[in-house]
């Protein structure tokens, strides 16, 4: 067996936060960027005083190519630091408090319905936005737009998070149930990867509509856009149906590869840090 085992006492809820916002670090920090990659791809073709921008991107690779002959390796890094402090206040949240809100859900019953966990991954993930939401526009919007600025594509990020939260953290959490009850996979990392990739496929296809939306709406110029829906109008006049699919293939690059490094991670963390609890408790 590769890593730690099961831990004989279930990981505590301040474990879980500390781990999953540690494992969201780890992956961004091999992932970042394909994440630009990605923004780059979706925000082709937007129209910036009152020209269209060219298309200067072709496919994932080609694009983090140009970048770096145009603008240097480190602009494949820009906003990294602003996407770590995210990850800590983002990921804790989301993933770290969903097993807690998912039992009070159901109170404590070991019993858990698909309802359920839907209900659990849209509450933390409306919690995680709330708590996260700056430094997610700091990342992706100029700075010159002041306070006000950094709350712009709210309701978009809540609408995409709220998706993404439910399809990601449900799926994961569904599928890992399913191989422990109906394959001889035990709970460790064999398991833990296929079901990470699954969660990331799922999220890439469910989710990639509205993150367009959102990463166009909020990288727009001031006034461009009166309401999201607008936004989305626009690019379905424009550009058609395929537009709300632009950058699908770094996005699941990037979603298919984070989401295995994160719960991967996340689970090694999780019983690492209980181990060590452990080792402590015993030598006291």
């Amino acid at each position: 067996m590769v890593g730690f085992g099961p831990a004989d006492v279930p990981p505590s809820a301040a474990v879980k936060f500390v781990g999953a916002g540690t494992a969201g670090c780890f992956a961004d920090l091999l992932t970042f960027p394909l994440d630009t990659a990605k923004v780059r791809l979706q925000i082709q073709g937007e129209a910036s005083a009152g020209k269209e921008s060219a298309v200067r991107y072709r496919g994932v690779f080609g694009t983090i190519t140009t970048m770096v002959r145009t603008e240097g390796p480190r602009s494949l890094y820009s906003g990294l630091v602003a996407g770590l402090q995210r990850q800590m206040s983002f990921a804790s949240v989301r993933i770290g408090l969903y097993d807690s809100v998912k039992q009070f859900y159901t109170k404590g019953s070991d019993h858990v319905g698909i309802g359920s966990r839907l209900l659990a991954g849209c509450t933390t993930g409306a919690m995680a936005v709330a708590l996260a939401q700056p430094t997610d526009v700091v990342k992706t919007i100029a700075k010159e737009e002041g306070i006000r600025g950094l709350w712009k594509g709210t309701a978009p990020n809540i609408a995409r998070n709220a998706i993404v939260n439910c399809t990601e953290l449900v799926t994961y959490d569904y599928i890992k149930d399913t191989l422990l009850k109906s394959t001889p996979l035990t709970d460790n990392l064999p398991c833990h990867f296929v079901s990470a990739f699954g969660a990331g496929l799922c999220t890439t296809v469910i989710a990639s509509p509205v993150d367009v939306v959102k990463t166009r709406y909020m990288n727009s110029p001031p006034g461009h856009y009166n309401s999201v829906l607008k936004c989305a109008a626009a690019m379905m006049s424009k550009e058609g149906p395929p537009a709300f699919y632009k950058g699908f293939m770094p996005s699941f690059l990037r979603l298919g590869s984070w989401n295995v490094v994160m719960f991967v991670t996340y689970e090694q963390l999780k019983r690492a840090m209980m181990a060590a609890n452990h080792n402590y408790t015993t030598r006291v």
